[in-house]
């Protein structure tokens, strides 16, 4: 089976859990991009709480996605790398990937495609998801059985949350649990058992 995802950057754990039931997912490339989703943004566990990560980018009012260019002039990697080495240095599993997001944020991408891709395939080989990704050639309605999950997840109307059941954060003892946060705080807390946790989610 196929489905229409809209692109993201280290994506939420509903995206990725939706991800593993199909054989193929399809990267939506060509839409008009809009501004504040998850295309260009990651939400992640602080000592403060929830923190936006933001990819800046360059685009104009009529970009396609697929055109949209990443400005590096704040040397945005440097600080979303320091920013979660606070964050997640004393969950269990940090030190065993974060040399691999260091790489993946120290690559020199032209596009936030690229960039998205770059993670989206990262995460789905941490998380066994054995699915291809391609991008869209044009902007189309779904044909055939293919599913169109294009507007399923953003920030704006999140995602219902209950059937994401909660699991440790490291800083549960003060912060009360908060769901669907990127895939990477699933990661960084539950290390190979996240492949389980996306698995049981309906």
């Amino acid at each position: 089976m196929k489905a229409l995802f809209s692109t993201a950057y280290f994506p939420p754990i509903a995206w990725m859990a939706a991800a593993r039931r199909y054989d193929t997912i399809l990267i939506e490339a060509k839409e008009t991009y809009p501004k504040q989703t998850y295309r260009n943004r990651t939400e992640i566990m602080t000592a403060g709480g929830v923190r936006v990560l933001t990819v800046p980018v360059i685009r104009n009012n009529h970009s396609r996605t697929e055109e949209v260019l990443i400005d590096y002039r704040d040397r945005w990697n440097i600080i979303h790398m320091r920013t979660l080495t606070a964050a997640y240095s004393a969950s269990p599993y940090f030190q065993y990937y974060s040399d691999e997001i260091e790489h993946l944020l120290s690559g020199k991408y032209t596009t936030l495609l690229e960039l998205d891709i770059a993670t989206v395939q990262w995460l789905l080989k941490q998380f066994k998801i054995k699915c291809r990704v391609e991008l869209t050639s044009d902007w189309s309605t779904p044909v055939g059985d293919e599913h169109d999950l294009r507007y399923l997840f953003t920030p704006k109307h999140p995602y219902p949350t209950d059937s994401l059941k909660p699991y440790y954060q490291v800083f549960g003892d003060r912060i009360p649990f908060t769901p669907n946060l990127s895939a990477l705080d699933l990661l960084m807390n539950l290390g190979p058992e996240a492949k389980d946790y996306i698995e049981g989610i309906a």
